[in-house]
């Protein structure tokens, strides 16, 4: 295995936390999280790359935070030429729960943009809106995204019931996540959010630890 050599530490740290941490995972989510790998290989296979969209809702908390994820792992594991995007059925705002928490795990966001919809950097070093490590809240076919030849991935179970059909997607697969939503503005809203950023981390590590092998 050929782990990135320019991830910070804190992410480093995280990661062999997270994978620590497999054991963890129902046999029936592994099973789907081997079918999402196997898809997401097929791609790689055909056209040497493939292009993730996570779709849920709002694109506030769940899709954002698996975005985050994929392109992690897919760097730390050196896995082929993966492109993770997010979307959702409306756009609204990366949420700031889940943007602190993502923040408390030691990944950097850097705000790019302020506003009702901030934009946010993966990485220090890119400080453009034009970087393809852009972060903000956005439909699932905004331009920022691709229009076609892209696997979807539903990460909540209202946007998997409400967009059936993805135009543009070569797959379309359910994965949903408990919304951390519903603990907002309540003394367990802090460890919801924690909790989310590690169970969403620990799957789409657990998926990736398989492509790389």
């Amino acid at each position: 295995m050929v782990q990135a050599q320019n991830q910070s530490p804190k992410v480093t740290t995280i990661i062999q936390s997270l994978e620590s941490e497999f054991a963890q995972i129902i046999e029936k989510r592994k099973t789907d999280l081997k079918l999402l790998g196997q898809i997401i290989n097929e791609q790689m296979s055909k056209v040497d790359t493939a292009q993730v969209i996570f779709v849920c809702t709002h694109n506030s908390r769940r899709s954002q935070l698996s975005e985050i994820w994929l392109r992690l792992a897919s760097e730390y594991y050196g896995v082929g030429s993966i492109k993770s995007y997010s979307g959702g059925t409306e756009s609204t705002a990366f949420n700031h729960r889940m943007v602190d928490a993502v923040k408390r795990a030691g990944i950097e966001l850097t705000t790019l943009v302020e506003g009702d919809n901030p934009r946010y950097s993966l990485s220090e070093e890119k400080k453009t809106t034009t970087s393809y490590e852009l972060m903000f809240s956005k439909k699932y076919d905004h331009e920022y995204n691709p229009s076609k030849d892209f696997i979807a991935v539903m990460v909540c179970s209202q946007a998997d019931k409400d967009c059936p059909f993805i135009p543009g997607a070569l797959e379309r697969m359910a994965l949903p996540y408990i919304d951390p939503k519903a603990c907002d503005d309540t003394p367990q809203e802090s460890k919801a959010y924690d909790d989310k950023v590690r169970e969403i981390g620990r799957e789409i590590l657990y998926m990736m630890s398989h492509l790389a092998t």
